[in-house]
C-alpha cells in the first residue's frame, strides 16, 4: 500500500510538473500523480522507506519558487491518534535509554524499529491514548540528545485493524469459522501505510460474508470513535481485468451501481507503476449496499479471470504468480510447479551499487520484502558490462524482487526517462523438455513471444549441465518478462505431469 505525504508552503505558482521534476532530481521519483491543490500537494510512495527519505531529504530544506517546502504523512487532525513516528535517533542509542525517555509522556503499548538506509534509526511509537501521543510530539519535537534534533510526525494508525483481530484474536477468529475462510492482514509488510489491505482466502460465498462481517466491524468501530461517518469498501484489482468490470461506455459498473445503491470509483491508471500493477474500486454506501456491490464486482473480476485463463490455455503458474493472489482475494490460486525456482537477472554493472545499498541495506530489504534469497555473482572479469542478480525463491517472491529491480533502475535513472527497462533473464529447464518451449517448427516459441511482447530464446545446440538442464533466455520489460517465466514454467510442469503418468514412455505402454 501506499505511503501518502502531504506537501506544504507550497507558492500558487506551483505546478505538478514542478513537483515531479524537484522530486526527480533528487532522486526521488513519484509512484503516481501529483494531487495538487492550493498552496499544498500530495504524493505517494510505494513504501515508508522512500517516504522517510523524502522527508528528510526536502521538508524545510528546499525552496521551490521562493517557499521552503514543508513535506511530512498526510494524517489530517481528525485521524491524529495514537501512532507516531520518530527520526533522526543517533544509530549508538541504547533502546532502553529510548524507552525511559517515552515512557516520561505515557504508557508505550509498542515501539517498532523501521529498517531504513539512513545513518541514524526511526521508529515507530504507539502510545496507549492519543492524548500521551499528543503529549509526547509536543515534548519531544526537536528533543536534542547529542547534537541529534530528533524529529517527530503523526503516522496512520490501526484502529480498525485491532477491531477487526479484536482482544486475543476473538473477533478474527469468529470470522474465519463463521466463513470457513482464512484472513490475513498484511500489517508487517508496511507499517507506515494509511491502510492495511486483507486478504481473504474462501469460497465465493464465503469471501464475501467475510467482507461483510469485516464492514460491519469497522462502521461500528467509525461510529464509536467518530473517526469517519462512511467506510468505504476499497477492492484491489490487476488493471488486465478492469477494463471487463467497467464495461463498453461503463455500463457493467453503472448496472452495479443503480442495482445496489452505491457509488463506484475506481482509480486512474496515471496510479499505476512497476510496484503497483493493481488499480483501487472504492465502493460508497450502506455496508448492506458495499455487500452486495463487493458479490457482483467479485463475479466480473472472477469471469475476466477464468475468461484469460482459457485464452492462454494455462491452469496454475502464469496467472497465480502474475497476478499475485493478495490483488483478488477469493480467486483460485493453486501451485503445481515446484515451490522454490531460480532466477539469473542480468543488471548494468553501475547499478550494482544501487541495488546493494549503503552496506548492504536495500538488498537485505529487498529479500525481506520479496521472500527471496537474493545474491550478485561476482564479476567474470574486469570490464563485464553486466552482472547477474541470482534470486531463488517461490514464484510470488520473484515477481516482487524482480519487479522491485526492474522499478530500482527505472528510478535510478539507469535508463532513459522515456525508455523502458529491458533485462535479460534466464532460467532453467530439463534438457529433455526444450524441444516443447521450441514446438514443431518453433511454433510454441512464436507463439509465446506474439503473448508476451517478450524475446524468448532457448538456444538448439546448448550442452546440458550437471543436472541435465539448459538455459532459457528472456528479454523484455517486466511484465513481458514474468509471463514468459510463468508460460515456459507451465510448459514444463505439463511435460513433467506427462512423464510421470507414463513413466516406461508412450511407446512402452502402447505395447502391452
Amino acid at each position: 500500500m501506499m505511503n501518502k505525504l502531504y506537501i506544504g508552503n507550497l507558492s500558487p505558482a506551483v505546478t505538478a510538473d514542478d513537483l515531479r521534476q524537484l522530486f526527480g532530481d533528487r532522486k526521488l521519483p513519484l509512484a503516481g500523480q501529483v494531487l495538487l491543490k492550493s498552496g499544498y500537494a500530495f504524493v505517494d510512495y510505494p513504501d515508508q522507506n522512500w517516504a522517510i527519505r523524502a522527508i528528510e531529504t526536502l521538508s524545510g530544506k528546499v525552496e521551490l519558487h521562493g517557499k521552503i517546502m514543508e513535506v511530512d504523512y498526510s494524517v489530517s487532525k481528525k485521524l491524529r491518534s495514537r501512532k507516531i513516528q520518530i527520526r533522526n535517533i543517533p544509530p549508538h542509542l541504547q533502546w532502553e535509554v529510548l524507552d525511559g525517555l517515552l515512557a516520561q509522556y505515557g504508557t508505550v503499548e509498542n515501539v517498532e524499529q523501521v529498517n531504513t538506509d539512513t545513518e541514524t534509526a526511526v521508529v515507530n511509537v504507539t502510545y496507549a491514548t492519543r492524548e500521551e501521543a499528543k503529549t509526547a510530539i509536543e515534548k519531544l519535537s526537536g528533543h536534542q540528545f547529542e547534537n541529534y534534533s530528533f524529529k517527530i510526525s503523526y503516522i496512520p494508525d490501526e484502529e480498525f485493524v485491532g477491531a477487526i483481530i479484536g482482544k486475543e484474536g476473538l473477533t478474527i477468529k469468529n470470522i474465519t469459522k463463521q466463513t470457513q475462510s482464512r484472513v490475513d492482514i498484511h500489517r508487517k509488510e508496511n507499517s507506515g501505510a494509511a491502510e492495511k489491505p486483507v486478504t481473504i482466502h474462501a469460497t465465493p460465498e464465503g469471501t464475501s460474508e467475510a467482507c461483510r462481517m469485516i464492514l460491519e466491524i469497522m462502521q461500528k468501530e467509525a461510529d464509536e470513535t467518530k473517526l469517519a461517518e462512511e467506510i468505504p469498501l476499497k477492492i484491489l484489482a490487476h488493471n488486465g481485468l478492469v477494463g471487463r468490470l467497467i464495461g463498453k461506455e461503463g455500463r457493467n459498473l453503472k448496472k452495479i451501481e443503480h442495482e445496489t445503491g452505491t457509488k463506484i470509483t475506481i482509480s486512474s491508471l496515471q496510479d499505476l507503476s512497476i510496484y503497483n500493477p493493481e488499480r483501487t474500486i472504492t465502493v460508497k454506501g450502506t455496508v448492506e449496499a458495499c455487500a452486495h456491490a463487493e458479490i457482483e464486482i467479485m463475479k466480473k473480476l472472477r469471469e475476466a479471470f477464468e475468461n484469460d485463463m482459457l485464452a492462454v490455455n494455462t491452469h496454475s503458474g502464469y496467472f497465480s504468480s502474475l497476478y499475485p493472489p493478495h490483488q483478488f482475494g477469493p480467486l483460485p490460486h493453486h501451485h503445481s510447479y515446484p515451490e522454490q525456482e531460480i532466477v539469473n537477472l542480468f543488471i548494468p554493472t553501475q547499478a550494482v551499487g544501487a541495488i546493494i545499498g549503503k552496506k548492504g541495506a536495500h538488498i537485505k530489504q529487498l529479500a525481506r520484502f520479496a521472500g527471496a534469497s537474493i545474491k550478485i555473482a561476482p564479476a567474470e572479469g574486469p570490464d563485464v558490462s553486466e552482472r547477474m542478480v541470482i534470486i531463488t525463491g517461490p514464484p510470488e517472491a520473484q515477481f516482487k524482487a524482480q519487479g522491485r529491480i526492474f522499478g530500482k533502475l527505472k528510478e535510478e535513472n539507469f535508463f532513459n526517462p522515456k525508455e523502458e527497462v529491458k533485462l535479460e533473464a534466464h532460467i532453467r529447464v530439463p534438457s529433455s523438455t526444450a524441444g516443447r518451449v521450441i514446438g514443431k517448427g518453433g511454433k510454441t516459441v512464436n507463439e509465446l513471444q506474439n503473448l508476451t511482447s517478450a524475446e524468448v530464446i532457448v538456444p538448439r545446440d546448448q550442452t546440458p549441465d550437471e543436472n541435465e538442464e539448459v538455459i532459457v533466455r528472456i528479454i523484455g520489460h517486466f511484465f513481458a518478462s514474468q509471463t514468459a517465466q510463468r508460460k515456459i514454467r507451465e510448459i514444463v510442469q505439463q511435460v513433467k505431469q506427462q512423464e510421470q503418468k507414463y513413466p516406461q514412455g508412450v511407446a512402452s505402454q502402447r505395447s502391452k
